[in-house]
């Protein structure tokens, strides 16, 4: 049975507790504000009844002072009833927004480390912080501005019909048609379009984002923005779509803002037809009324138009917020256990990133003595990163088990797990605060002596000597930057201070430069004694003196041994270390 879908106030009132009465008080104030904007055009009508009735001799006109002065007043009391509607508006906003990203972040928090580095932190971020923006925009501004534009017109259809209900109803008629083409740009069908467009705006966004990284590459080897065919293909799939909308909604636009404005062409006709007879003063200052009133109507509209729209933005918002909030949470174990050493055993296990396509890991079995060294090599996409995802649970296995000194992955607490691994990533992340608190969050207990060790065993002291304020240097600030070699030292020296008994490195030197490579590999060299270490690796050099290497094909282990062993075999490590020698000793020739 389908789910019904909850409508967008109570999702809103969900988040909002018991500030969704200042949302209802806003919207009661608001609409009496509405109602009383109008009541000055009242006095205005009295202001032009006595004008006429007088008929130039200004003296008979004793009331247009007190008149012109209630005017004021209702004005300004309108305005000030706004105001407090708006003030409660942006509390109640304010702490809906604040209670979204508090759920969304701990949500987060709760997610698979896979999902979150699959998904991207830039889309996940985007979700968070923008939609939580669209719901704060439409509680603060649209939804008081939606209880004016609803409470006026029925103020008035009122004030047209009172005064004269011919002249009304022929002004009514532009009204309707405007309504009845809104009603064609609105709906399911709009919904949808705006779904499509937030697709599509988030996909050239994500692909910028991409293409900027990327300009070092391209500046290097001279190439152009066709170069990067995802990024232009999400510019073409944009263009596309914003053109093929605009000329959807075109005649309709065009018809909705001709009827909404068509409202004096009106005033203009019923002139035509009511002094066929001669001019009364009664009909003079009803239609002075109508031409200063009825633009009210027009700009009403307007709102309505605008206000149905930022509905559908906030609709679209929070069925991207719900996504994320529905994406399930690693489960933790009701009776934790703790691991006895650093062993790992791998039994029969498979996993897939979506159920429609191939395996990724396909029934791997593997046995990790403590303190073994052992390396994952072979193609790419061959499973190499996701089966060192799985060790450290960044997912968890569709079969089979992983145990960590004879404890199932599932049955240890996260936080307990995350004591036994350090997990060093290729591309190495350094928040934008200083040296010594980057370092600090493998042990946020730490005391300044552990960091300094740390550094210092992580190869890292000649970094910390040439920047302007040693290990309190912040990251980022006044043009403070290291290269990604020395970013990668500073994140092994995290590892050291956090001194798990696994230690997991996924190609940990592709970024290091050759002056940093060596102090790289030297780094890891200390870092690796005593404890279980797993490294992805490309360049084999790395792995020649591992106690194993494993060899990954599609999923699967198709080869393992020592260096030696492997290659007396022939086979694809055999192969892939012929390659690398090739590589390591190509030189560009002297001649043509």
């Amino acid at each position: 049975m389908k789910k019904k879908k909850k409508s967008t106030m109570v999702q809103l009132f969900h988040y909002a507790g018991n500030h969704k009465y200042f949302t209802i008080s806003s919207w009661i104030l608001a609409g009496i504000s509405g109602i009383m904007a109008l009541i000055p055009f009242y006095y205005i009508w009295c202001i032009i009844k006595e004008v006429v009735s007088v008929k130039g001799d200004f003296s008979k006109a004793t009331n247009i002072v007190t008149y012109g002065w209630y005017a004021v007043g209702m004005s300004l009391l309108a305005m000030l009833i706004y105001i407090a509607a708006l003030m409660c508006s942006h509390v109640a906003a304010f702490r809906v927004q604040a209670n979204m990203r508090t759920v969304m972040m701990e949500h987060v928090m709760k997610l698979p480390m896979g999902y979150i580095e699959s998904e991207g932190s830039g889309k996940i971020r985007k979700v968070i912080s923008e939609s939580s923006a669209a719901t704060e925009t439409y509680l603060a501004h649209s939804l008081p501005d939606k209880a004016v534009s609803y409470v006026t017109p029925i103020g008035l259809l009122f004030m047209l019909i009172a005064f004269d209900w011919k002249i009304g109803l022929i002004c009514l008629i532009p009204a309707l048609m405007a309504f009845l083409m809104m009603g064609g740009m609105m709906g399911e069908k709009m919904q949808n379009d705006m779904k499509e467009y937030q697709n599509a705006l988030e996909e050239m966004s994500s692909e910028a984002v991409e293409y900027v990284r990327g300009i070092p590459i391209v500046k290097t080897f001279g190439q152009s923005v066709f170069s990067f065919k995802r990024f232009k293909n999400s510019i073409d799939k944009y263009e596309k779509w914003t053109i093929a909308y605009t000329l959807k909604v075109r005649m309709p636009m065009v018809g909705f803002v001709t009827a909404a404005n068509a409202i004096f062409a009106a005033l203009v006709a019923c002139s035509f037809i009511f002094t066929k007879n001669g001019i009364t003063d009664t009909f003079i200052y009803n239609i002075l009324f109508y031409i200063i009133i009825t633009p009210i109507l027009t700009v009403t509209l307007m709102k309505v138009a605008y206000a149905g729209e930022s509905q559908m933005m906030v609709l679209d918002a929070l069925e991207r917020m719900n996504l994320l909030l529905e994406v399930e949470p690693l489960k933790e174990a009701k009776n934790p256990v703790l691991p006895k050493d650093g062993g790992i055993d791998i039994e029969n296990i498979s996993f897939s990133y979506d159920e429609k396509k191939s395996k990724a890991i396909d029934n791997i079995s593997l046995n990790i003595n403590p303190g073994e060294h052992i390396a994952l090599v072979g193609p790419s996409g061959g499973g190499k990163t996701t089966m060192a995802s799985l060790i450290a649970r960044f997912w968890d296995v569709k079969e089979g088990s992983i145990k960590i000194g004879g404890a199932d992955v599932k049955d240890i607490a996260s936080k307990e797990l995350m004591k036994h691994i350090s997990y060093v990533f290729q591309d190495s992340k350094l928040l934008k605060m200083s040296i010594f608190d980057n370092v600090k969050l493998g042990k946020p207990d730490a005391t300044k002596e552990e960091v300094i060790k740390a550094l210092k065993d992580a190869m890292c002291w000649d970094i910390i000597e040439k920047l302007p304020q040693g290990i309190n240097t912040v990251i980022g600030s006044k043009g403070t930057y290291v290269s990604g070699g020395e970013a990668q030292r500073i994140s092994i020296a995290r590892a050291f201070l956090k001194n798990a008994p696994i230690l997991i490195l996924d190609e940990a030197t592709a970024f290091a430069d050759p002056d940093n490579e060596n102090e790289v590999l030297q780094a890891f060299e200390n870092l690796s004694k005593n404890k279980t270490v797993i490294m992805i690796a490309h360049r084999l050099s790395t792995v020649v003196d591992m106690d194993k290497i494993c060899v990954l094909k599609d999923g699967k282990i198709v080869e393992s041994g020592k260096h030696e062993i492997l290659l007396a075999k022939k086979g694809i490590y055999a192969h892939m270390w012929n390659e690398y020698q090739k590589s390591v000793n190509w030189k560009v020739g002297k001649g043509a």
